[in-house]
């Protein structure tokens, strides 16, 4: 459903400390996707087609912060990227990082809110 909180991004300034950080305190399992960098991070199973069993919970990625993306960011679900950013234009906010697709899952954007806050974009592929 569109609209809805279906993923989070941590930033690190080092990112194996903070694997081993949310890995060793939460008991996460923090996988590294190789040649990018970005951890994908799991906080609760997931199916056979990657989506959480549990109603409601959400999993999320890790990756080295940046001015773009210096805090935490709540990713929202849409049927597309680029009405959702055309909207948040149109209502005062601004694209941070445009549509970019995702390794064939997908595609993701940035913006930054009427308040001054960065979030996160996701269409899924299909």
């Amino acid at each position: 459903m569109t609209g809805q909180v279906v993923h989070f991004e941590i930033p690190a300034d080092d990112v194996e400390r903070a694997r081993e950080f949310y890995r060793d305190a939460f008991g996460w399992d923090v996988t590294p996707m190789p040649d990018v960098d970005y951890t994908m991070v799991a906080t609760t199973p997931v199916d056979e087609t990657g989506r959480p069993k549990e109603a409601g919970a959400i999993n999320g990625g890790m990756f080295t912060r940046d001015a773009d993306r210096p805090g935490p960011i709540v990713t929202i679900g849409v049927d597309d990227v680029d009405a959702a950013l055309a909207a948040v234009q149109r209502l005062g906010g601004a694209v941070v990082l445009p549509k970019a697709e995702v390794m064939g899952m997908g595609y993701a954007a940035y913006f930054r809110d009427s308040e001054g806050n960065v979030l996160g974009l996701w269409q899924a592929a299909g």
